[in-house]
């Protein structure tokens, strides 16, 4: 079992110390936060070791996690290397590209592994569907959250849009054409939703709208493309793929054909992924200990949190200038 620790105790940080001790793959030496009031409670409540003094945590681990805000990953991420750690860092990766880019060039540089918490990655209704999708060609998504006043200090781009940069980045593999985006601040001094328009130079197009003051929570994907089309209900769990297929000699009166212009006879096909229950954020902790244990590749890279980033910080960037203050 891996040695671990963990830095930044706030409402994440608890739902990974307990995982962190639940998991088969670990075992919590103990937590760090910088205000020693929460951690002293924390330990009194909990019962996980707080360490006031983060070198001595960071002496006693094998993997840091960092669950503190983005402002300290930089920080944190810079003292795990020069201890030898392999970390695993929230998203987003960091604030800045160039920090991103300052963090991978060390872990490549003295062999540190480090896996970013896209979490949606471990999702079930999406690694139901994951083989479903191929070469879309257009997409369509939606995340709106009702409003919650923890997270507003950021956009909502970063909060919460660069969840489905991460999945949409890990689907079109080709490079970005160009980015249409706008944003509006309502409630707050930054973006509280935002629509994007990403065009890819293979032609595919993804419209993404992200929303942190709606009346209802949303969570949705829809992935078209040649012969099928496949709904991620990442909120709910669901998932769906319609087909199109050939009539064989075969079909049924009960079965829905359709004739195009030309003749062509198609059968629609329904179908509906089975969908295993899990726990996402204990299966990316515990994919993160299987790829330091057997020296693989972790999944979702700190170059996939570096890249999404960079996209979202574009969108920001096209928010402002058509938005100036």
């Amino acid at each position: 079992m891996l040695r671990a620790g963990l830095v930044g105790a706030g409402h994440l940080g608890k739902i990974h110390l307990k995982l962190l001790e639940q998991s088969e793959k670990y075992s919590l030496v103990g937590f760090h936060d910088a205000d020693p009031h929460v951690g002293k409670a924390i330990e009194k409540e909990l019962g996980y070791r707080y360490f006031e003094d983060f070198d001595s945590l960071l002496e006693q681990i094998d993997m840091l996690d960092i669950v503190t805000p983005t402002l300290y990953h930089y920080d944190y991420a810079l003292k795990a290397i020069a201890a030898g750690k392999h970390f695993f860092l929230e998203k987003p990766v960091t604030q800045t590209l160039e920090q991103a880019k300052d963090i991978v060039f060390l872990c490549n540089k003295y062999g540190i592994k480090a896996q970013v918490g896209h979490v949606e990655r471990y999702n079930p209704a999406f690694i139901a569907t994951r083989s479903y999708i191929q070469n879309p060609m257009f997409i369509e998504i939606h995340r709106l959250a009702e409003f919650n006043p923890r997270g507003t200090d950021v956009s909502v781009v970063l909060d919460l849009m660069i969840h489905d940069l991460d999945i949409l980045l890990s689907l079109v593999k080709s490079k970005i054409k160009q980015i249409h985006a706008s944003g509006v601040c309502v409630v707050s001094k930054t973006p509280d939703i935002t629509n994007a328009r990403i065009e890819f130079e293979n032609g595919c197009v993804a419209n993404l709208t992200t929303s942190r003051i709606s009346m209802k929570a949303m969570r949705k994907s829809r992935f078209f493309q040649q012969d099928a089309y496949i709904s991620v209900d990442f909120l709910e769990k669901k998932a769906e793929v319609i087909r199109m297929k050939p009539v064989s000699a075969q079909s049924s009166p009960f079965d829905m054909i359709i004739e195009n212009a030309e003749g062509e006879k198609n059968q629609i096909v329904f179908e509906y992924p089975q969908i295993e229950s899990n726990n996402a954020i204990l299966d990316e902790l515990n994919a993160f200990a299987q790829a330091i244990e057997n020296n693989q590749h972790v999944e979702v890279s700190l170059e996939d949190g570096m890249l999404a980033l960079e996209v979202a910080l574009e969108i920001m960037r096209l928010i402002t200038k058509e938005n100036p203050q």
